[in-house]
């Protein structure tokens, strides 16, 4: 299988290590560079067993290779709407209301809720807002928008904030996990070698009630409710973390796909 990977990713400082585990396990790849005129993508080599790397554009681009296999997995069954029928109560914020941008909020007096993006999760980051800093942050949005992909009409979803201990990201192929890594405890970066077995065992029970796509990655953590998922990522475009090994999530995808 053939990787293709994004070289002008600056967002996450772990992203070039894929080049590295690539070059060591002797797997073949091509780099390719993104900005904002470009519309299609290919690769060099005659191939069609192709695997992308990088930003939600690249996945997104890639999803119009249809012939490519696997390709990309963006879009479909990653939309909260379609996964929370399944997940449910099990989803940390399963009593969500859905907006659109531009849309005003009803607030009650010096209440908070976490808002984040419905369907274009790399659109903005999701945190805990208050009336006045939403309504501000809307504004410079609109004025200064970072993205095409953030406008009047981007949904967004918001709810009650919860208490989180403990977070945690899962890279599951074929039903299986690769790779568990935490990212944050109590919204400390940590570097902590695995994850606890209670929260496997939960991520298990979520992949046997619904697998979102072949290859997916998902959020979890610990909440004063217990485990929960925080949400389901495309696994063309997750980011990487400190304490994850690369090589072994890449050999993965590699193996199985192959």
């Amino acid at each position: 299988m053939l990787f293709l990977v994004q070289s002008n990713i600056y967002s996450d400082p772990d992203h070039d290590r894929i080049f590295e585990a690539l070059s060591d396990l002797n797997i073949p790849y091509e780099t390719i560079e993104l900005n904002s005129e470009t519309k299609e993508i290919t690769v060099k080599a005659n191939r069609a067993d192709v695997f992308v790397y990088g930003s939600v554009k690249l996945a997104r681009l890639a999803k119009e290779n249809t012939h490519w296999n696997p390709g990309s997995f963006y879009g479909g069954n990653h939309q909260y709407k379609i996964y929370a029928e399944y997940y449910k109560e099990n989803l940390l914020n399963y009593d969500v209301e859905v907006f659109n941008f531009e849309d005003s909020i009803a607030w009650k007096p010096n209440e908070q809720k976490f808002i984040k993006p419905y369907k274009d999760a790399k659109i903005f980051t999701g945190k805990v807002f208050t009336e006045l800093k939403w309504n501000d942050f809307v504004q410079h949005s609109l004025e200064n928008p970072k993205t095409p992909l953030l406008n009047t009409e981007s949904l967004i979803q918001a709810s009650i904030p919860k208490e989180i201990y403990k977070e945690a990201r899962l890279w599951i192929i074929g039903g299986q996990i690769v790779a568990a890594v935490y990212y944050k405890f109590n919204d400390v970066v940590v570097f902590e070698a695995e994850v606890a077995p209670e929260g496997i065992e939960f991520a298990k029970k979520m992949i046997q009630t619904y697998e979102v796509a072949e290859a997916f990655v998902m959020d979890i953590c610990l909440t004063n409710y217990g485990w929960k998922i925080v949400e389901i990522n495309c696994i063309n475009s997750a980011g990487f973390y400190p304490n994850l090994n690369v090589h072994s999530l890449v050999k993965a995808l590699h193996i199985y796909f192959s």
